[in-house]
């Protein structure tokens, strides 16, 4: 029985309570199931006594021993103990636990999936980088930090669009289109432009295109160089995150929301709003009403209008693309960005507490040999997408990432993820995959396959390291559940850790596969089936977070 499952015995019990008036209570939506600190106390405990005492006029023991009396009746429950103020301690008969292997076998896939977030939905964005250069080392924390929340809120039943806006207008793209044609004609750079190595190649890559582009008039050539080069980035971005297994639903062009008339429309709506206003030759948006610390300007003074005015469209078109919610990762940098962002949604009519989130993410810090690695030889200003991966492998680069609250700055020591041992988390996790892949493929051997489901005697699980495991198997849905509330994916990654941690001491204390000389019993089966439930979860929690689970190591 997992605690989903138990929580839907306990709501039982106490609607069986109310119907004979034993209780005069509102039944709870939900019931909180957890693991006593001291396995003593049980398999779980519930406050839901505390939670319902005040509501029904009694004593929280007392509306506890009412509780206790019907779920001592259900069949999987084998003693249920009031403990302290009225907390209810329940230890599951050990068939009920034990099955929780078959259930997640049988699940397959699908196990820890929820419905928690039935309903809503998402417009998830995130890494956004400018098609100016390549996908930079805090690009790179986005790309799998946000991939594993898309993952996890898919996981847990939100329709999620993944979403990546880029800058393809604007001054910055001016200046990267400066820099391609200064490297094309053997010029330094601009003041204020581009550097690295990947300027030279994609100004290459325009003349190798357009072999006659340099023969054009100056203005010709700027755009030329502008509108090609930008492709040719935005191509390569594209690809490197698709290598690093991030893809997207949508690419938005910013250039989209000033050629279809999104920005005026946006303006016009903030004007019926009544918070649009004219002064020293420009169109501003009255921010600071709704606790901006200044009002910002729309359309400047020579007509051209800011990036403010697009992100106003850009909301404004997610919103009429039928998104309850509009999520946005941004770098370190951004927190002034929050009021602001805040302030325009307001102006549109909405919520920013029900319609906007947006995350704040802390800078990466990469470690070799003790020392800070501090720039990219292609890039010549900062470490890339590529470089990480080239240095410790796709897998360990996303489980890294992934693994610390984006709040927290991370250094990340890439001789600790670039090694093949144990003190390597990624490698843990994925080693105790191989390892149970290895003892079925050995099974398989024996002709020891699982079987059906209905062989499996789980009762016979009553090992205290089996029981570790069931129950930590049994946690998987609701931390994948938690994760994505939170909106916490290295939530995942630690469970993941103490799962393979809690296989291994199961494992190297309970024989799984009968010596050369015994006869498989009863008991090799469940635990084979213990062991496949194992490698079920640490799968679908990998999957999760975008990493591999190795059959072979």
């Amino acid at each position: 029985m997992t605690p989903e499952q138990l929580s839907d015995v306990v709501r039982s019990a106490v609607a069986a309570a109310v119907e004979r008036g034993d209780l005069a209570v509102a039944v709870p939506e939900d019931v909180v199931i957890e693991r006593p600190r001291n396995p003593e106390h049980g398999d779980y405990a519930t406050n839901v006594a505390l939670r319902l005492a005040k509501t029904a006029g009694r004593p929280p023991r007392e509306v506890a021993e009412v509780l206790a009396g019907r779920l001592r009746d259900h069949d999987g429950v084998a003693s249920v103990d009031v403990a302290g103020p009225g907390f209810l301690n329940i230890t599951l008969a050990k068939d009920a636990l034990g099955q929780i292997a078959v259930r997640v076998v049988a699940a397959g896939e699908a196990y820890g999936r929820t419905e928690v977030l039935a309903g809503q939905r998402l417009n998830l964005e995130f890494v956004s980088a400018n098609p100016t250069g390549p996908v930079h080392i805090g690009g790179t924390r986005w790309a799998a930090v946000g991939d594993a929340l898309g993952r996890l809120l898919t996981a847990s039943g939100a329709h999620v669009t993944r979403e990546y806006y880029f800058n393809d207008a604007g001054a910055q793209i001016d200046r990267f289109a400066l820099s391609l044609l200064a490297a094309a004609h053997g010029r330094p750079v601009p003041e204020d432009g581009y550097a690295g190595d990947y300027i030279g190649e994609i100004a290459a890559q325009v003349v190798a295109a357009e072999p006659g582009v340099l023969e054009l008039p100056d203005a010709e050539q700027q755009e030329r160089f502008r509108v090609l080069g930008v492709d040719l980035m935005f191509a390569e971005i594209k690809r490197t995150l698709a290598d690093f297994g991030v893809v997207f639903d949508v690419y938005f062009s910013e250039r989209t929301l000033h050629e279809t008339g999104a920005l005026e429309k946006a303006i016009a709506r903030l004007r019926e709003q009544g918070h649009v206003f004219e002064a020293d030759g420009a169109v501003w948006l009255r921010t600071t009403t709704f606790g901006d610390d200044k009002d910002r300007v729309l359309v400047k003074g020579d007509g051209e209008t800011t990036y403010f005015a697009a992100d106003c469209a850009y909301y404004l078109d997610k919103r009429e693309r039928g998104f309850d919610k509009v999520v946005i990762m941004l770098g370190a940098d951004h927190h002034g960005y929050i009021g602001r962002y805040k302030a325009l949604v307001a102006a549109l009519g909405d919520d920013p507490d029900t319609n906007l989130e947006i995350l704040i993410g802390q800078l990466v810090n990469l470690v070799r040999d003790g020392e800070p690695l501090r720039m990219s030889k292609r890039a010549g200003t900062v470490v890339l997408l590529e470089d990480l991966v080239a240095a410790v492998g796709a897998d360990a680069a996303r489980y890294a990432l992934a693994r610390a609250s984006v709040d927290q700055q991370i250094d990340l020591d890439l001789d600790l993820w670039s090694r093949q041992t144990n003190d390597n988390p990624v490698f843990y996790v994925q080693y105790a995959h191989a390892r149970i892949s290895s003892v079925l493929r050995n099974a398989a051997d024996l002709g020891l396959p699982l079987g059906e489901a209905a062989d499996v005697q789980a009762g016979l699980l009553e090992h205290p390291r089996e029981g570790d495991l069931l129950t930590a198997l049994g946690e998987f849905p609701r931390v994948i559940a938690s994760a994505a509330e939170l909106r916490a994916p290295h939530r995942v990654a630690r469970y993941l850790e103490e799962l393979a941690g809690t296989y291994h001491r199961f494992y190297d204390t309970c024989r799984v596969l009968p010596r050369a000389d015994e006869q498989a019993t009863p008991l090799t089966t469940s635990r084979l089936w213990l062991c496949a439930a194992t490698a079920t979860v640490l799968r679908n929690g990998l999957a999760v977070l975008g990493v591999s689970a190795p059959e072979r190591m």
